[in-house]
C-alpha cells in the first residue's frame, strides 16, 4: 500500500477521472485571431476541478492527463508577494485553515471590489505560512466524491503549476497551454500586491512570455488588460458577466460586447470569455434558447470566443438537459456542450476535461 507521501507524489494520477479518458483526441491547435474552421479548445477550468479540488496539483495534473488543451490557474497574491493558485483572495471555503488555532485571529471582514466579504485571506499569510494548509473540496455537498483528497494537497505557487505543466508537455508529447486568471486585479494594486509583475516574471522564468506560446492572461477587469498589451505579446482575454460591470469600471459588460465594444476590445485583447449564457440563454423555464449574435459579433472583430464554466451535475444544466431529480447527478452535459460547440465558440471551460474532449470529437 501506498503510504502518504507517495499519495502526495502521484497527485491525480492515483485513481484517475472516470469515465471518457479513452475519448482524448489529438489537441487542437489554434492562435490569435485565426477563426477559419478553428478547432475548439478545452479548458481545464482550475484544472478537472470535477474530480479532485480545485486549483491543486493534483487537478491541474488530472486535466492535462485526460486532454485539457489548457489548464487555469486563478492567481492571488501572498503578503510576501509571490503568486499562488486560489480561485479567490478568501480561503476559508478552499482549504482548511478554519481548524488552525494559530490563525483564528486572522479572520476579519475587507470590502472585496466593494462586496462584504468575511474570512481569511490569502493576503495575510506569507507563502511558509499558506504551505502549512491543505485544500478542501469547496462544493462538498454536491461532488462529495473530491472530499476524499481533502487534506492531501497543498497551495500551489504559479511556479510550481508552470513547473508542473512543462514536465507534463514533455511526459504526454504535446505543449499543455497555461491561461492564468488576475483575480480582483485593483484590490491587490491596493494593497501594494500587483498581480501583472510578478505574473510576466513567472513566464520569462519558464520561457512563455512571447507570442508563440500557448498562453492566454485572462481578466474581469479591462484596466489591466490594456495596461498588460504593451508588456507582453501573449493572448490576453477579457472575462465577461452576464450582468454588471467590472469593478470601478463606468462601462457595462453589455456595452463591452456591442458591436463597437468588442471593435475597441480588440485594440488590446485576443478574446473574450464570456458567461455561456451570453452565447445561448436561458428561456423563462430555464430550456435552452436560441444563440445570441455574440460569436459572430466577437469574430467579426477578430476576437475569440471561450465560454464558461461547463458542468456535468443536473444543477449546473438547462432543464431540458437534465437526467432525474437528482440535481446533483449527471445529466446531459455531453449534448449541452456540443450544441454550444456547433453554436461556433473557439473553446469552453470546463471542470470535466473529458466530456468537453469528447463533445469535441462528436459534434
Amino acid at each position: 500500500m501506498a503510504d502518504r507521501r507517495q499519495v502526495l507524489r502521484m497527485g491525480a494520477v492515483a485513481a484517475a477521472a472516470p469515465a471518457l479518458t479513452a475519448a482524448v483526441a489529438t489537441p487542437a491547435r489554434a492562435t490569435g485571431h485565426d477563426h477559419d474552421r478553428v478547432t475548439s479548445e478545452v479548458f481545464g477550468h482550475r484544472g478537472a476541478s470535477g474530480y479532485r479540488p480545485e486549483h491543486t496539483l493534483a487537478s491541474y495534473e488530472l486535466a492535462a492527463r485526460i486532454g485539457a488543451d489548457y489548464i487555469e490557474p486563478d492567481l492571488v497574491a501572498t503578503a510576501d508577494h509571490v503568486l499562488v493558485c486560489r480561485h479567490e483572495p478568501e480561503i476559508g471555503g478552499t482549504t482548511d485553515v478554519a481548524s488552525h488555532p494559530e490563525f483564528a485571529d486572522r479572520k476579519k471582514t475587507v470590502l472585496l471590489d466593494g462586496v462584504s466579504t468575511t474570512g481569511w485571506f490569502v493576503s495575510d499569510f506569507t507563502l511558509a505560512e499558506l504551505k502549512t494548509l491543505r485544500a478542501v473540496e469547496r462544493l462538498p455537498a454536491v461532488r462529495q466524491r473530491n472530499t476524499l483528497y481533502n487534506g492531501l494537497f497543498q497551495v500551489p505557487t504559479f511556479d510550481e503549476m508552470l513547473a508542473l505543466r512543462a514536465r507534463l508537455s514533455r511526459e504526454l508529447g504535446r505543449d499543455i497551454g497555461v491561461i492564468p486568471e488576475t483575480k480582483h486585479p485593483t484590490y491587490h494594486r491596493a494593497l501594494g500586491l500587483e498581480l501583472e509583475t510578478p505574473l510576466l516574471r513567472s513566464l520569462d522564468h519558464f520561457g512563455l512570455n512571447h507570442r508563440g506560446a500557448k498562453v492566454w492572461i485572462q481578466s474581469f477587469e479591462s484596466v489591466n488588460l490594456r495596461d498588460l498589451r504593451p508588456r507582453t505579446r501573449v493572448h490576453l482575454v477579457f472575462l465577461t458577466s452576464a450582468s454588471g460591470t467590472p469593478f470601478n469600471d463606468p462601462k457595462t459588460y453589455a456595452q463591452y460586447l456591442t458591436p463597437a465594444g468588442l471593435k475597441d476590445l480588440s485594440r488590446y485583447a485576443d478574446g473574450i470569455g464570456p458567461d455561456k449564457a451570453q452565447v445561448i440563454p436561458r428561456l423563462a423555464d430555464n430550456t435552452l434558447g436560441t444563440p445570441t449574435s455574440l460569436v459572430r459579433d466577437a469574430h467579426a472583430a477578430g476576437l475569440r470566443v471561450i465560454p464558461y464554466t461547463f458542468r456535468a451535475e443536473n444543477q449546473f444544466l438547462p432543464a431540458d438537459y437534465r437526467v432525474g431529480t437528482d440535481p446533483n447527478a449527471y445529466g446531459r452535459a455531453l449534448d449541452e456542450q456540443i450544441t454550444f460547440l456547433n453554436a461556433g465558440i473557439d473553446g469552453l471551460f470546463t471542470d470535466q476535461a473529458d466530456i468537453g474532449v469528447l463533445a469535441r470529437r462528436l459534434r
